[in-house]
């Protein structure tokens, strides 16, 4: 299964590590998710998705129904539990 946030779909970017010399080699920057388990009231079901720090700050600001409304909206598929 894909690393990637299941809201935004947004996953790992590439990149180099530099050292002193500037010597470059190559690394990948891993988002930072976390598998998470949300009541959604409205629909009187849990959903556990798997998100982004950055997207649980969204959720706990608009709150789950909004973002997963806008979720749907644009297309992204959320599996229910």
């Amino acid at each position: 299964m894909a690393r990637k946030d299941d809201i935004t779909g947004k996953g790992a970017q590439n990149g180099y590590r530099s050292s002193n010399a500037n010597n470059k080699t190559k690394h990948k920057f891993e988002q930072n998710l976390q598998k998470k388990k949300f009541y959604v009231p409205e629909e009187d079901k849990w959903v556990t998705l798997k998100v982004s720090a950055k997207t649980l700050r969204t959720i706990n600001k608009k709150g789950i129904h909004a973002v997963l409304q806008e979720a749907r909206e644009k297309g992204t598929i959320i599996k229910d539990v």
